[in-house]
């Protein structure tokens, strides 16, 4: 009987340990793997890589935003990338079902979100629970550059980035503001004097080393890694825009000091600023619908550079294009939208210049401009005698504004831009100008032969 009372003891104690073994063996595969993104071997049929740093943060981040209904999308170039590749699969893929984590795991110092900052409802609750769930997280604030043409608002200060840090990986989140325009726009990363220079590489970010300007994206849900996000419905469109994105603010303070002394609100004045912005747009559309690039030129750049508005005096609107970029539609286009040619000077591979009529007897002039060595240049034909024009220019790139509610192109070296044109001296308004003569930057560029009159002057 002793016997027998000591096998049945043995076989409980066996019978115990065996199953509190498959209790912890259950308890990790099902509590300590999904909490920490463990991964074993893929040849057992287990998820791969979910035990990487960088998918612990995202999950956690993905988490937070979740749980405070913040809106975020993945603006991150690297992952974008690496998702465009595959985007039909990945969007055919259903939320658990992911084995491998192939994004989200890629080695790196961040991964870039984006929140547009009308539809944040609790700042200040998101930052505790990020706090909370063991994120350290730095604020970048700046003043709002909207309000710099409002004395009583000017300096007053939005959130630009937040950087959130779990264990050696950290969010990026760039906060995107509403513009006038109709567009997103985010600031710089400027970091203030106490800030902590080794929290993260800043270096290294993506988004933050200038102000940047996007169109507003429109947005999908998709799986990744087995986190749902939202990307950009067209991520090559974003991913094109990221290089080409620098923003550079009006001179607002500048432009109240000019119109201090210098304001003309005559009723002339605001007809032609009604007029001039009206053609502005719809050239604006026009070319946009051709993908044709263009930029504030001459005295229009002029205008948004010294005054932040129109000069009404000029009668016109200046656009530049470079000369790789003309289309041969380009003038059944506008045409189309009802302006009509009134001259076109030169040819495609010298000197063109094109001049449409607008309403109210407001011209749309667009010069083309070459590029050389070591600098650009448009021309000019003089129509009564042939004689042809070339305004010299140092290169410049371009970057974006905001004019006349718009976001728009300008010469990203502005001032070098205007003081070829204007001389040091474009801070004074001149009335009277010739442009055979003023430009400090016009060379005799020779006579057009009088057999290709008809060809290279054509007034209407």
């Amino acid at each position: 009987m002793s016997r027998i009372n000591k096998n049945v003891i043995l076989a409980l104690l066996t019978l115990t340990s065996s199953a509190f073994l498959l209790f912890q063996l259950y308890y990790y595969k099902h509590y300590i793997s999904a909490k920490n993104g463990a991964g074993v071997s893929k040849s057992k049929g287990n998820r791969i890589g979910f035990d990487s740093t960088q998918w612990r943060a995202v999950k956690k981040f993905v988490m937070l935003t979740s749980s405070q209904n913040v809106p975020v999308f993945l603006i991150d170039p690297l992952i974008l990338e690496l998702i465009n590749k595959d985007l039909e699969q990945v969007k055919n893929i259903s939320h658990g079902s992911t084995s491998e984590c192939k994004f989200f795991c890629v080695p790196r110092d961040f991964t870039a979100f984006a929140l547009r900052y009308h539809l944040w409802k609790n700042e200040e609750g998101w930052f505790r629970t990020a706090e909370n769930m063991g994120f350290q997280c730095l604020k970048v604030e700046s003043k709002d550059p909207r309000l710099d043409g409002i004395d009583s608002l000017s300096g007053t200060e939005i959130p630009l980035h937040y950087i959130c840090r779990l264990a050696n990986h950290a969010i990026h989140l760039v906060v995107f503001h509403e513009r006038s325009g109709n567009y997103l726009w985010h600031g710089h990363l400027r970091l203030k004097g106490r800030v902590d220079r080794k929290f993260v590489p800043f270096r290294k970010l993506q988004f933050g080393r200038y102000p940047g300007a996007f169109d507003r994206p429109e947005l999908q849900q998709i799986t990744v890694d087995g986190l749902e996000v939202l990307i950009p419905k067209d991520p090559v469109h974003f991913l094109e825009e990221i290089p080409h994105s620098r923003f550079i603010e009006c001179r607002y303070k500048e432009a109240r000091a000019f119109f201090q002394y210098l304001d003309d609100n005559t009723v002339e004045a605001m007809a032609f600023r009604k007029s001039a912005k009206e053609l502005l747009q719809l050239a604006a559309r026009t070319l946009k619908k051709l993908g044709v690039r263009f930029w504030l030129s001459s005295g229009t750049c002029l205008g948004w550079y010294r005054q932040c508005n129109i000069i009404p005096y000029s009668k016109d609107v200046d656009l530049g294009i470079f000369i790789q970029d003309y289309k041969s539609d380009i003038i059944s286009a506008f045409q189309d939208v009802g302006l009509p040619l009134k001259h076109k000077f030169g040819k495609v591979e010298d000197s063109l210049e094109l001049s449409f009529q607008g309403k109210d007897d407001v011209k749309l002039d667009i010069f083309f401009f070459y590029e050389e060595t070591d600098h650009m240049w448009n021309g000019g034909t003089q129509a009564k005698t042939g004689k042809k024009f070339k305004y010299l220019f140092p290169k410049f790139t371009l970057c974006w504004t905001e004019f006349v509610d718009m976001k728009i192109h300008v010469p990203c070296e502005t001032t070098d831009y205007i003081e070829a044109n204007y001389g040091k001296t474009w801070k004074i308004p001149v009335k009277t100008w010739d442009w055979k003569r003023s430009p400090p930057n016009v060379r005799p560029n020779g006579v057009w032969p009088i057999s290709e009159w008809d060809e290279v002057i054509q007034l209407y």
